[in-house]
């Protein structure tokens, strides 16, 4: 096994004698063949290769093929956002009538994609404290259940999730882990090896590390045994009407199932693809991505000590503090760090926080996280302007709160950055 630095640069694509250095971008919508033979053969899965950029990609695929192998994956697939991976990774084997056992400590939009949008599908969710019990989380399951979800570490109440607990309860119901992995990347955490079973990844964010190219990814660890749970998995364990009649799980296993048939099915009917171009981009992203998410945690790790003693801070949220409530669950699953991400409770609410972003120079306020360039957002301000102090409490967001990415700058430069504009609001 190559080691995940060497990865980032090499994994994915090996040129072979005078072919392109560098993965070529295909930028192309569709692909010739010598016979109609030759295309049916695609369209019956028994052969590999491409016809339609919609279904899959060669730029895509190489790049795809690294964020497997780093994350220790068996296949992988690139789509269009991180929203468009967490919801094909779930609908992939949930449908009306289906439930998802799911982490309350989740992103806003996936909160929103899995209890609004989903449920008007038919799927139906219970939502568990990333801090349940294994009782409290056992009763959370029904006979219907087909999924368990959660984040490594949530955006933004940057919770840290017991994977090993969720993991083991998800196999005692016989049903597969989903991992949103977005925030430590598999170089500060690799799911799959604490019990996931499916990866996914909003790309956008550290991957990509540039603010240039949106995107997401799924992985599948090809562990999770399909056939074994048939009667909870149709869609892969029996004929697929719509592809010719095959059956996923028989014809390509546990290593290839999952994705084949969200590949087959899924983006052939949402078609939610990553555009060759933006996964050229990724994969530069993915070239330093060891190297830059060590900076990360470093300016996380020097501006949340900073803040944990500054006399305005209220409270910092950082597992990396060892004061934080997740700091010894952290230290499992993440002992290298966790992200770059920070947030802290401002004294003085709403009013305070919004003077203190103003006065801040070098760091801008933008609703996006995980980038080379440190930036911040108030979601009282923002995000969540339209509720109230009351609401905005209630909902574990208290008016001052401030989520601060730190980038790849100075961590000095960074923190002189937050005390001069803490001064600016005394």
């Amino acid at each position: 096994m190559k080691n995940k630095e060497t990865i980032c640069v090499q994994g994915g694509y090996t040129p072979k004698n005078g072919e392109p250095r560098q993965i070529p971008i295909v930028q192309s919508t569709t692909f010739k063949y010598d016979t109609s033979e030759d295309m049916a053969k695609l369209f019956d899965l028994e052969a590999s290769g491409y016809f339609y950029t919609r279904l899959q990609n060669p730029t895509n695929d190489f790049v795809a093929a690294k964020i497997a192998e780093l994350e220790g994956g068996t296949a992988a697939m690139l789509t269009s956002s991180g929203q468009a991976a967490n919801f094909f990774a779930l609908f992939n084997i949930c449908e009306c009538g289906s439930h998802i056992v799911c982490s309350s400590s989740i992103y806003g939009g996936t909160f929103n994609l899995i209890c609004v949008t989903m449920a008007k599908m038919g799927i139906e969710t219970t939502f568990v404290s990333p801090d349940a019990t294994e009782e409290e989380l056992n009763k959370a399951f029904k006979e219907n259940t087909k999924a368990v979800f959660g984040e490594t570490i949530a955006n933004p109440a940057l919770t840290v999730l017991d994977i090993e607990k969720f993991a083991k309860a998800a196999h005692e119901h016989g049903v597969p882990l989903i991992i949103d992995n977005t925030f430590p990347t598999p170089v500060n955490c690799r799911p799959i090896e604490w019990g996931a079973d499916i990866v996914t990844h909003s790309t956008t964010k550290y991957m990509d590390g540039h603010g240039a190219a949106v995107g997401g990814c799924i992985v599948d660890s090809g562990k999770f045994d399909w056939m074994a749970h048939k009667d909870k998995f149709p869609g892969l364990c029996t004929p697929d009407d719509s592809y010719h009649g095959i059956t996923y799980a028989t014809k390509f296993g546990n290593a290839g199932a999952f994705i084949t048939k969200c590949t087959a099915q899924l983006m052939r009917d949402f078609g939610s693809i990553q555009s060759p171009q933006n996964a050229f981009i990724l994969n530069l992203g993915l070239e330093s991505l060891h190297v830059r998410m060590a900076r990360h945690v470093e300016n996380g790790q020097a501006v949340a000590e900073f803040l944990s003693k500054h006399p305005m801070v209220e409270a910092v949220t950082y597992s990396g503090l060892k004061t934080d409530k997740y700091y010894k669950i952290a230290q499992k699953y993440l002992p290298n760090g966790g992200c770059g991400v920070v947030s802290f409770t401002i004294k003085g609410g709403r009013s305070a926080a919004e003077k203190f972003m103003k006065a801040l120079k070098l760091i801008a306020i933008e609703t996006h996280v995980a980038d080379a360039r440190s930036c911040c957002l108030n979601p009282a301000t923002s995000t969540h302007r339209q509720l109230t102090d009351e609401q905005l409490n209630a909902a574990g967001i208290p008016a001052g709160l401030i989520r601060v990415s730190c980038g790849l700058e100075n961590k000095e430069d960074l923190i002189a950055d937050l005390d001069q504009a803490f001064e600016s609001v005394k």
